[in-house]
């Protein structure tokens, strides 16, 4: 039996015009809502990811408390438990799938929040990386409605080289002989791999690999590291749903609305929560520099790096106790203020 719940968002018209008939996002809630509907965490996911990769850092003694807090982590679209690809029904199948944005995306996260448990405020929306550019979008697209956040290893908009490198990730995965028609109707084994490969040279830093930094999560070579680890990882996944997430993330931009016409600059600066934004020092794509923009411009906003050598992995920090501290920490300081 599934462990989630489902909300059935209904017939969703996304930014792209088209209409997705019978949306379902998939939700896991931790803890108990208290009578004021004061204690909510919103916690989105990442790339690839689904609730169960989130939860290592929801516990008793964590920042993230459900003895304290009701905890929400919504599916993204597109990541294989809400509506994906590999679930959706003709016409909009296959390579006809109707893309959700970030925007889209968020925008049923709050009817959730309303319909279901009549939550009007939120304090805090916590992400890392795809998760983080969701907690951009929430504080932008309803600003009196979220009282912090905390983007870890993201950013507010999809920066150009960012961009790029997903279009290297894409490149590799659908060079496998079975994307056929904007397609892959059987696993993609060399996409996979390849895809697995490119994105370990991006996701880790130089100095994580100098160190042999993997040997500590239990691989007893480089290869052990990028079969088990990297390709291993994202064969777990359908392809397809793959591919979209990577659409979704490629498109994120908070001001891609109808609320900011696409200044960026005005839906930065709408954003009143109170924030502490924590890129990683050696991030290789979602870097402190376009966070030290975007910082900048929000109100109320503190840049915070990771003293990492994790690259983008140091805002996911499972496996890597220091990180995780770090970020512990600085939640919990938010939370308290």
């Amino acid at each position: 039996m599934p462990d989630y719940q489902i909300f059935e968002a209904g017939d969703v018209v996304l930014q792209s015009g088209l209409t997705y008939r019978g949306a379902r996002l998939a939700y896991k809630t931790y803890g108990a809502l208290d009578t004021e509907t004061s204690n909510v965490i919103v916690y989105p996911t990442s790339y690839g990811a689904q609730h169960y990769d989130l939860e290592w850092a929801i516990g008793e003694g964590k920042a993230l408390d459900p003895t304290q807090y009701f905890i929400i982590i919504p599916n993204m679209f597109g990541n294989g438990l809400s509506s994906s690809p590999s679930k959706t029904p003709a016409p909009f199948d296959r390579a006809r799938y109707a893309h959700f944005t970030m925007t889209d995306n968020v925008r049923v996260q709050q009817r959730l929040l309303q319909e279901v448990f009549g939550i009007a405020r939120v304090r805090l929306v916590y992400g890392f990386s795809m998760g983080a550019q969701q907690a951009f979008h929430w504080g932008a697209l309803f600003p009196d409605r979220v009282e912090r956040i905390v983007p870890i290893c993201g950013s507010a908009k999809t920066s150009p080289h960012n961009f790029v490198f997903l279009e290297g990730v894409k490149a590799a995965l659908t060079a496998d002989p079975a994307w056929q028609d904007g397609w892959f109707a059987t696993p993609p084994t060399r996409g996979f791999q390849a895809m697995g490969r490119v994105y370990a040279g991006w996701g880790l830093s130089q100095a994580f690999y100098r160190e042999e930094e993997w040997r500590k999560l239990g691989y007893s070579s480089l290869e052990d590291f990028l079969v088990g680890n990297w390709e291993g990882g994202f064969r777990r996944r359908d392809a397809n749903d793959l591919l979209a997430m990577l659409w979704t993330w490629q498109q994120a931009d908070i001001s891609a609305n109808e609320i900011y016409h696409g200044d960026f600059d005005k839906a930065l600066g709408a954003i009143a929560a109170d924030a502490i934004v924590m890129p990683s020092e050696t991030d290789l794509y979602f870097t402190v520099e376009d966070n030290r923009r975007e910082v900048a411009l929000m109100p109320n906003a503190e840049l915070r790096p990771i003293p990492s050598i994790w690259g983008h992995r140091a805002g996911n920090p499972a496996q890597n106790p220091e990180d995780a501290k770090f970020i512990d920490l600085a939640v919990r300081e938010l939370l308290a203020r």
